[in-house]
């Protein structure tokens, strides 16, 4: 084999000798050149496209109606609105009587703007109203007050508080297809129901039942949430009551959590958790409970229940003024927190995330009963006696002066007695080292709207904006109470005190609308992205130049309610804010359009 392959190599290399000894033959002649190839021929011209839309800079806020209660006791008169869309009626509940009514207001025919915003009384009503004995399953319940209306399609529910403080309420259904109101049921729910709302679905009603106690704490209900399925447009016979009572013997553990608690020291811990508001989803509602600045997170599947605290705002990185005595004078303090304290939440989704909206007004403990006399008072043990307001059974708040600072803290090396002397604080928080004096302050209230994600967990907050922005407005007049334009006058309290919140969507924007108590403004957010918010605008109907105390201010005040109304839901094609002002007795209507 070896052989052969050796014969096979030689017998190649002699052929390519061979080949290579061959002389090159001639170069061949060039071939002629090619055709030239035809050109092909151009495509149709596209449609020119359009110009883009420039993105929404700011937004034209104008009153296009207004209604104020003929009632001569306005105060109360007109707190919490719904619209109903398919008739275009506002619905108000009015407690200001001896027997609760709703106002239904015609929104149909809202056009222009209004003339004069501070006394314009275009729309009209109709009263409905409300009855004081009603049957919920086999109860007969005797209730009063009217505290919280919701409505979902042609379903109207109203929260009703029972006559006798240590009595369950009732939710009232009603149809409001036809125009006048038709009582479908009447379902029993906790004590003092104070807000109801529906999931976005329509299946559930939940109502906060806040359960405070009785005025010489002598009656101290629990706090809980009722639930009614709904089917078919019908509610259920019977609520499910969420109560807190597996949280009795936590108090620490949730105190860990910045849960806060306050009373006498006999409250259990499912008695001091007070329900004030609800925002929903169909599958998870999320629950303020305003004095122990918490919120309760319910998983509607299996109603199961978690606490969370809200935590403490710091008064070193944000400016605040402390004092009603010092005019516009903001400042920072060092080892001085406020208690968000939530009155108002709503929800947004974003991502497929939700959102919850907070308006941080802040709120203490304090309660009176009719002693009949100040020896009888104190003999109760009633901690002082007053006579417009009666026996003070107990508080929770003092004024700075009044306790001890420890010396070396940054608030005793800046302590004024009329200017951070001035602000109302807990006293029984600060004491870090428990040596009997104050190592720090908790305020009540934030002074802000903020932003929290589903787990508890802030993720905005519109920190010193309201102070700064109403200071630059109105000068002195900011911070005003509602009822008196003395100026400066809150500022030892809780501020202009956000109240009313509500989201909505204006073109691809969504908004947040927060309504100041005192100050009675509103301020609107873009929250379109909660991770990037905008301040957008401030606008108020409140005549600043009258009204000393005792003597009636012009315009809406004490905003308590808001309802968003979509531009397709509207009479008048454009987005509308709808205000329960309580203590004007009025109902405002804004519209609302991006430019």
């Amino acid at each position: 084999m070896q052989n052969k392959f050796v014969r096979g190599l030689l017998a190649a290399s002699i052929l390519a000798m061979t080949t290579a000894c061959v002389d090159d033959g001639n170069d061949g002649v060039n071939g002629s050149n090619g055709v030239d190839g035809t050109n092909g021929s151009a495509g149709e011209q596209g449609t020119p496209g359009a110009d883009g839309q420039s993105a929404p800079q700011s937004l034209a806020i104008s009153m296009v109606g207004r209604f104020v209660t003929p009632a001569e006791d306005k105060e109360g008169a007109a707190e919490i609105v719904q619209y109903h869309v398919a008739s275009q009626m506002i619905y108000a509940i009015n407690s200001s009587g001896a027997q609760a009514t709703i106002e239904i207001i015609d929104a149909s025919d809202l056009g222009a703007d209004v003339s004069d915003p501070l006394t314009d009384e275009s729309l009209t009503s109709t009263t409905f109203v409300l009855p004081t004995s009603v049957t919920a399953g086999a109860n007969t319940l005797t209730i009063s007050d009217a505290n919280s209306i919701a409505i979902h399609g042609d379903l109207l529910a109203v929260a009703m508080a029972a006559d006798a403080h240590a009595d369950n309420g009732a939710i009232l259904f009603y149809d409001i297809s036809t125009g006048t109101p038709a009582l479908v049921k009447a379902v029993e729910a906790g004590n003092l129901p104070d807000m109801v709302t529906f999931t976005p679905d329509g299946s559930k009603a939940l109502v906060a039942n806040e359960g405070e106690p009785s005025g010489d704490y002598l009656v101290d209900p629990e706090g809980s949430v009722s639930i009614i399925t709904i089917t078919d447009g019908m509610p259920a016979d019977t609520a499910t009551q969420v109560t807190f009572t597996a949280f009795n013997g936590m108090q620490a553990e949730l105190e860990a959590k910045k849960v806060r608690f306050s009373n006498p020291g006999n409250s259990t811990v499912a008695q001091d958790l007070e329900p004030e508001y609800i925002a929903t989803s169909n599958s998870t509602a999320y629950v303020a409970m305003q004095e122990n600045n918490a919120m309760a997170k319910i998983d509607l599947t299996d109603n199961s229940v978690e606490i969370f605290g809200l935590g403490y705002k710091d008064w070193s990185i944000n400016r605040i003024d402390v004092s009603n005595k010092d005019g516009v004078n903001f400042n920072t303090y060092a080892g001085l927190y406020g208690l968000y304290m939530p009155d108002t939440i709503t929800m947004m989704n974003w991502k497929g995330a939700d959102f919850i909206l907070t308006a941080n007004e802040g709120d203490a403990r304090e309660y009176f009963y009719d002693s009949g006399d100040e020896a009888t008072c104190l003999a109760a043990g009633g901690v002082e006696y007053d006579e417009d307001d009666g026996c003070l059974s107990f508080i929770d708040e003092a004024r700075v002066k009044d306790l001890d600072l420890d010396a070396n803290s940054p608030l005793a090396i800046n302590y004024d007695k009329d200017v951070l002397g001035r602000l109302k604080v807990i006293p029984a928080m600060g004491d870090t080292d428990n040596d009997g004096d104050h190592d720090e302050l908790y305020a009540f209230g934030a002074r802000s709207f903020s932003i929290w994600d589903s787990n508890g967990l802030q993720v905005f907050d519109s920190g010193d904006d309201f102070g700064r922005i109403t200071a630059a407005v109105h000068g002195e007049q900011f911070n005003n109470d509602e009822d008196a334009n003395e100026g400066d006058a809150r500022s030892d309290d809780k501020g202009g005190e956000p109240e009313a919140l509500t989201v909505g969507k204006i073109g691809q924007q969504t908004y947040a609308f927060v309504g100041l108590e005192r100050m009675s403004s509103i301020f609107v957010y873009d929250v379109t992205n909660p991770y990037d918010v905008r301040f957008v605008d401030y606008f108020y109907n409140r005549d600043l130049t009258d009204g000393l105390e005792g003597t009636e201010i012009s315009g809406d005040l004490a905003p308590e309610g808001m309802k968003f109304v979509a531009a397709e839901d509207s009479p008048t094609g454009e987005a509308l804010l709808i205000t329960g002002n309580e203590i004007s007795g009025s109902v405002a209507v804004w519209q609302i359009k991006q430019q």
